[in-house]
């Protein structure tokens, strides 16, 4: 981002010292979360020998944040959100320590496991939530780019790095390692972020439940809020080319090789297409973009009906996932700023919660599309699909951003959309 154009710069982002105490400890969290599910894969399987159970196990790792990002997040608008991050980071190392304990059955450890899933929403819900406290204009959105870089960055490395070290180490010194990143997290947490009160104070705070429902009301019941959580939605529901890499890639014989290339095609054109975004695309121009950017991220996928061979399959997965990851990204930080920052954590919490409900059932979906049409066309019909759902919502995003802008600039996101 170049300083003579008075755009906000990597720099000058990493120049906020919360940011940078927020950033490391979500940095090694990812990492050490990647390297745990390597680990629990390996230690089921070896102990159980049991496919079905291994796939359990991993599921675990991801089905039960689906209750925790409805039940769970709004506790970080109930309780001051950095006190939040460090219960959730101190839970998940007991939690995740105890899975590591030899001899451990089954039953025991799928418990574990899925208690470490139901706290990450609650967590994820409070870090979105204080990011436009700590970086404010448009250092929000610069500083959400480079979270995304560095997350998908960490996530190969930790698979990669996983698999390598599960080769040479036994799978619960990794697991005791992943808890260790969650100690060093909690740290960076509570020594690096700035204490601040709750969202809501004890006496506006409602029913737990009736809470719970206000958020969905919230982001449902307006027509700007519901456009930009249904962007995040399709946005989850696009990138179905890596559930399906391995029946994809058998397609044209392609071997492990082919199926690696294939699901590192999207992290690499998501970590090209944010800092492309970022460091060139103006701050004033980049909400404009989302419509266009979601409709285009589709259109790659429409070339898969061709059966195209690797390399043009990896490149058309690269492109699309750079325009869908920052299309997903700039709706994300809309979003975010637009929600009263009262109801921001829940709010947040639930838009999360239906992308990655999305995100686990497009494979199932394109699973079943591939058996009858093949991988590729599969893709395809997703494209489509991505088509038919973002065209919509680009044409009613244009007549949102008006209202959206009004919110930001006048600062009645403090009090909540009219």
């Amino acid at each position: 981002m170049a300083e003579g154009k008075g755009r906000t710069t990597f720099k000058e982002v990493f120049g906020v010292a919360e940011f940078r105490a927020m950033w490391f400890g979500e940095l090694l969290s990812v990492f050490g979360d990647q390297l745990a599910r390597v680990a629990l894969s390996v230690l089921v399987f070896r102990s159980t020998s049991s496919a079905t159970l291994t796939g359990l196990t991993y599921a675990l790792t991801f089905a039960p944040s689906l209750l925790g990002g409805i039940f769970l997040s709004g506790l970080a608008d109930r309780f001051p959100r950095r006190a939040v991050m460090v219960a959730v980071d101190l839970t998940r190392t007991l939690l995740i320590a105890a899975v590591a304990i030899p001899g451990l059955p089954f039953w025991a450890m799928s418990l574990l496991v899925a208690g470490v899933s139901l706290l990450n929403p609650p967590f994820k819900a409070a870090q979105l939530a204080l990011l436009p406290q700590v970086l404010t204009g448009d250092r929000f959105v610069v500083g959400m780019g480079i979270r995304n870089m560095t997350i998908q960055s960490a996530q190969l490395i930790g698979f990669g790095g996983g698999g390598l070290l599960i080769a040479t180490v036994d799978p619960h010194i990794a697991l005791l390692i992943d808890a260790a990143t969650f100690t060093l997290s909690a740290l960076c947490i509570r020594f690096g972020l700035a204490a601040r009160p709750a969202a809501v104070s004890k006496e506006e705070r409602k029913p737990f439940f009736s809470s719970i429902g206000q958020g969905g009301k919230l982001i449902f019941g307006n027509s700007t809020l519901r456009v930009l959580v249904l962007f995040t939605w399709v946005m989850g529901m696009l990138p179905v080319y890596e559930g399906l890499a391995a029946p994809y890639a058998s397609a044209f014989s392609g071997g492990s090789q082919a199926v690696g290339l294939l699901l590192a095609s999207d992290p690499l054109g998501s970590v090209i297409g944010v800092f492309l975004f970022t460091r060139w695309v103006p701050e004033p121009v980049r909400p404009k973009l989302t419509g266009a950017l979601s409709v285009l991220a589709a259109v790659p996928m429409l070339m898969c009906f061709f059966s195209p061979g690797l390399v043009w399959s990896v490149l058309l997965f690269i492109l699309s996932g750079a325009l869908g990851t920052v299309a997903l990204m700039q709706a994300t930080a809309s979003l975010t700023l637009a929600v009263p920052d009262e109801q921001r954590a829940q709010a947040m919490g639930l838009s999360n919660t239906g992308m990655t409900t999305v995100i686990g059932l497009s494979p199932l979906v394109g699973g079943l599309l591939a058996d009858h049409l093949g991988a590729s066309r599969a893709v395809g019909v997703f494209g489509v699909a991505g088509l038919v759902l973002t065209i919509p919502l680009a044409l009613a995003w244009r007549k949102s951003r008006a209202t959206h802008h009004e919110w930001v600039v006048s600062g009645a996101t403090s009090t909540g959309p009219a």
